[in-house]
């Protein structure tokens, strides 16, 4: 079967490998156009040294971009992180169609941040979603589906790196061998179920310390470590990494009532929260306790 994987980044790179480890005929890798300065993307470096053809449209709007994927009588495309908009001219061009990764349960979490938002809201139970995407956002039917739980203390970073992303690398394949065996189903989703966040960007993971704790602190995971849930300290914002929850310690909410080598306690309300990284405006990420010393004491109020 002539595969043509569409896809960047570690994840892209990640069900390359796997495709080639599996003797798959990858007959040609799509990918992110080139950004002066910035370091080759790791897929398609990876399908380069391989010596496998790389293509990278700056849209995939345009006729010629179909026409040209046509020529390569592809019998299916597999999209592994893409984010571009892909009409259906291009995603109907080969013979099996083509299927995409989605880190949520669809139709739950549609959109481009559908990690964080599970965390953030306070969510128990996430997933990834094989589909088979059409013209709308996340919308299209339902190939394959694997649930994971969230737990208590994870985050943004542990929940993918950990389980959505191997998991996801495998559902990939799992998918593949379907569509190879003519047992690819394609569920529709239900509509009624379904939700849609956009992007979860700096200005919406504002601590507000005000809110009980365990809201703060599913804020905290869900934006660690980006974009990095952030408060004023000392009328600047500050970056806040690596939390924990502790019982209530006293103290008003936001208020730093404890600073040692494990990082900054900070009181909220119905409990407590230990800061162990923070990252300051302009500045590098670094130990909280590290970026206290000589600036911050026991009763400075963050958020104020």
């Amino acid at each position: 079967m002539r595969i043509v994987l569409n896809g960047q980044q570690a994840f892209g790179k990640a069900v390359l490998d796997a495709l080639l480890a599996a003797r798959e005929n990858v007959v040609a890798v799509y990918g992110p156009a080139e950004k002066e300065g910035a370091k080759p993307d790791p897929a398609v470096a990876a399908a380069r040294e391989r010596g496998i053809p790389v293509v990278q449209p700056r849209s995939f709007k345009q006729p010629a971009v179909w026409e040209a994927f046509r020529a390569l009588a592809p019998d299916v495309c597999m999209m592994a992180y893409v984010t571009l908009i892909v009409p259906e001219e291009f995603l109907n061009i080969p013979t099996h169609g083509t299927f995409q990764y989605h880190p949520s349960l669809l139709p739950r979490h549609r959109g481009p941040s559908a990690i964080n938002w599970p965390i953030i809201q306070g969510e128990r139970r996430t997933g990834l979603t094989i589909f088979w995407p059409d013209n709308g956002l996340d919308t299209g039917p339902v190939l394959l589906q694997k649930a994971v739980e969230i737990g208590p203390d994870d985050t943004l970073g542990s929940l993918y790196f950990e389980r959505l992303f191997p998991l996801g690398v495998q559902a990939m394949l799992e998918s593949l061998a379907l569509v190879k065996a003519g047992k690819a189903p394609r569920i529709v989703q239900d509509e009624a179920q379904a939700t849609y966040e956009g992007w979860c960007r700096v200005e919406n993971v504002q601590v507000d310390w005000r809110r009980p704790v365990a809201d703060v602190y599913n804020m905290l995971r869900g934006a660690d470590p980006q974009p990095g849930a952030w408060s004023l300290c000392q009328g600047a914002p500050l970056q806040l990494f690596e939390a924990r929850r502790l019982p209530a310690v006293g103290g008003q909410a936001g208020e730093i009532v404890a600073i040692d080598d494990e990082g900054l306690v900070v009181a909220g309300q119905g409990g407590a929260i230990r800061i162990g990284r923070v990252k300051p405006a302009g500045g590098a990420k670094q130990p909280a306790a590290e970026y206290a010393s000589g600036r911050l004491k026991p009763g400075t109020v963050l958020g104020a």
